[in-house]
């Protein structure tokens, strides 16, 4: 077949892991198929493609006007037998053959005002855009993917899709981000302590800021544990963007380091020097860096919201993540107890294992054969 993968978001994170770690596998796994991938000017000569794979200039923004109609026109002209969007975002108009995968419903469930930096008005014609081609993407694919079984129920509960339609793929780690860790040294990560100058021993979120995220609670928690804890210090990475400026504007404390954006190697050090990893979202559709963190031998404590049990199983301690006390009891348990520490170490590592991007390559070859059959 001649299969199109949208992957004018390969060099994003989130989304950008996903497609980048499908291409790597589908490389490996698939020599028979024709791949034509769509990327942007930035991410063209950026994306790592196999011998049977072949890049397609689109130069289109996603969430645009050009996506909606000019993508459309290059998708017809491609001829191929199948696409895939790895996002929501399919153009109203392309009438072919697809699958598309659906990472979550965050935006959903979290529309609120304090979330965006739009106008009111604008903020509301963007929601009513959002809806319809949502709706476009989940009622036309030949088959929907997505990254557990929480998302899949809740395309079944609150869009009535037909379960038949849906295929879980889990998504894992980075190959990378294992070798690192199976390879850094403690010359190399007391260089990157002191780089962002921190003390152990801390604790250690990475990601974004936005409200689901739920970074503020988790902040709150740790500024009470502190009132016990005075030598604890909080560390928090992520990209210096708008929802992390306004939450170092409200919490200028020197027990909390912000990073900012860091590297795969310093992300490592982090994890392997943190007493625990927390990850306080309200909502996730899967939840990678649970699996990062107990690859690198760092204890989880988790919120119980979305699919983060799911991915985490018996190898998290788990919290309310609308109680602060709870938040604040779990991170304790971690502090005080080394019976807890060490069971929550060696469960990681075997959890982690659970999970691996070859496996979901795999999955995902099959739904291509499945949804590009002619006569499906």
């Amino acid at each position: 077949m001649k299969i199109v993968i949208d992957g004018r978001m390969s060099q994003e994170s989130g989304i950008g892991r996903y497609i980048r770690n499908l291409l790597n596998q589908l490389a490996i796994i698939d020599k028979k198929n024709e791949y034509l991938v769509l990327l942007t000017k930035e991410s063209i000569n950026k994306t790592a493609l196999g011998n049977n794979f072949k890049r397609i200039l689109a130069d289109f923004k996603w969430y645009g006007i050009s996506e909606q109609f000019k993508l459309p026109k290059l998708l017809n002209d491609l001829k191929s037998d199948l696409v895939h969007f790895p996002h929501f975002n399919v153009p109203l108009l392309f009438s072919g053959r697809f699958v598309v995968t659906i990472h979550d419903l965050i935006h959903q469930h979290f529309q609120m005002r304090r979330a965006t930096t739009l106008t009111p008005l604008l903020y509301k014609f963007k929601q009513f855009g959002y809806k319809k081609v949502f709706k476009n993407g989940i009622s036309k694919p030949q088959k929907i993917l997505v990254p557990s079984d929480y998302v899949k129920e809740l395309l079944i509960d609150d869009w009535q899709v037909n379960d038949e339609k849906i295929v879980v793929t889990h998504e894992a780690v980075d190959d990378r981000i294992t070798e690192i860790a199976g390879k850094i040294n403690q010359k190399e990560i007391s260089q990157v302590m002191q780089k962002f100058n921190i003390n152990p021993p801390f604790i250690f979120y990475v990601g974004n800021a936005h409200p689901h995220k739920n970074v503020e609670g988790l902040i709150k928690a740790f500024i009470s544990l502190r009132k016990q804890y005075q030598y604890l210090t909080l560390v928090l990475s992520g990209n210096d963007h708008y929802f992390w400026q306004k939450i170092k504007h409200q919490f200028q404390q020197k027990s909390i380091i912000f990073t900012g954006l860091i590297s795969d190697k310093e992300l490592v050090a982090l994890y392997k020097s943190a007493k625990c990893f927390v990850m306080p979202s309200f909502e996730e559709g899967f939840g990678i860096p649970i699996l990062e963190a107990m690859v690198c031998e760092c204890p989880v404590v988790s919120s119980q919201g979305g699919a983060l049990k799911e991915v985490g199983g018996d190898a998290c301690l788990y919290f309310d993540p609308t109680s602060k006390e709870d938040i604040k009891e779990k991170i304790m348990l971690v502090l005080t107890n080394d019976g807890i520490e060490k069971d929550l170490i060696k469960k990681g590592q075997m959890r982690s294992k659970k999970f691996s991007w070859e496996k979901l390559a795999k999955q995902t070859m099959e739904v291509y054969q499945d949804a590009g059959s002619f006569g499906a």
